[in-house]
C-alpha cells in the first residue's frame, strides 16, 4: 500500500487542490490527515467542503480543537476567522474528530505527539528556534507508541523522516498550506523556510517503512492575496516566500 500523508493544511485549499491533484497522478492507494484544516485567513470552508467531499480520514489538530473548547477571546486571529466563517456544525465536526487514527497495527497516525496535539514530537523551542529534541524527550513523548513501527506526525510544519533506534520510523510530511509556524513566533521569525506545499507518500518495501517527501509549486500568490484581502500581511509574506518580517 502506498499512503498519501497530508497535515496542517489551515484553509488554504490551493495548496490542498494541488496536492491532491498530485498524489491521484502518482496513484497513491488512500489518504490520511494529520490536523490543523482550517485554522487561517484563507478559505476555512472551501477547505472542509473539499476534504469532506474527499471522504479524507482526519486526525484532530490542536487548532481544531481550539475552535470549540477554547473562548472566543483566547484565539488567535486566524483561529477567530476560521470560527467566524464556519457553522457550528462544521466546527462540531472538527471537535469529534479523532486525536489518534490507528490505520493498522503497525502504523499511528497523530497531529502532535500520541498523548498530546499541541507538544512538537521531534522538535524543542527553547533556543527561540526549532532544533532537534533529545532521544530521552522523544521517546518519553512517544510512550507506547515505541512499540510501533510508523508513527505518523505534524503540527511542527516541519517535514521530516526520522528512525527511532529501537523504535518507529517517524515521518512528519510538512505542511500543506501554512509554511511558517502559527504556534512559534520566534521560530518562524528566525528561521528560513519556503512556500511550497508539501505531503509524504508512506511505503513498505522489501520489509522496511520508508517515506517519500514532496515540495509542491502551486499558485501561492492566490493564497497570499487572499491572505492580504482579509487583513493579514503577515500571512502574506508567509505564503509568498515562507517567512515573517
Amino acid at each position: 500500500m502506498r499512503l498519501a500523508v497530508i497535515s496542517d493544511i489551515h484553509a488554504n485549499v490551493a495548496a490542498l487542490e494541488e496536492v491532491l491533484d498530485d498524489i491521484g497522478a502518482r496513484g497513491a492507494d488512500a489518504i490520511i490527515n494529520l490536523g490543523d484544516c482550517v485554522s487561517g485567513p484563507l478559505w476555512p470552508q472551501e477547505t472542509m467542503e473539499l476534504l469532506t467531499a474527499r471522504g479524507i480520514p482526519t486526525v484532530r489538530g490542536n487548532h481544531d480543537r481550539f475552535l470549540l473548547d477554547h473562548p472566543a477571546e483566547r484565539l488567535g486571529r486566524s483561529d477567530r476567522f476560521a470560527l467566524e466563517a464556519l457553522s457550528e456544525a462544521w466546527i462540531q465536526t472538527l471537535f469529534d474528530l479523532p486525536a489518534t487514527i490507528e490505520i493498522s497495527a503497525e502504523v499511528l497516525a497523530v497531529h502532535g505527539t500520541p498523548t498530546d496535539d499541541n507538544t512538537y514530537l521531534l522538535e524543542d523551542t527553547d533556543s527561540g528556534r526549532m532544533s532537534p529534541s533529545p532521544r530521552a524527550d522523544v521517546v518519553a513523548r512517544m510512550g507506547d507508541a515505541m512499540g510501533r513501527a510508523v508513527v505518523l506526525c505534524g503540527h511542527s510544519h516541519r517535514q521530516s523522516v526520522t528512525q527511532l533506534p529501537d523504535g518507529p520510523l517517524v515521518v512528519n510530511p510538512g505542511t500543506v498550506g501554512c509554511p511558517v509556524s502559527p504556534d512559534n513566533r520566534l521560530a518562524r521569525d528566525l528561521e528560513f523556510r519556503s512556500p511550497h506545499a508539501r505531503y509524504a507518500i508512506l511505503a513498505r518495501r522489501r520489509g522496511h517503512w520508508g517515506a517519500e517527501l514532496f515540495a509542491l509549486p502551486y499558485d501561492w500568490s492566490r493564497a497570499a492575496a487572499r491572505a492580504e484581502a482579509m487583513g493579514f500581511p503577515a500571512w502574506r509574506a508567509a505564503l509568498m516566500d515562507g517567512t515573517v518580517p
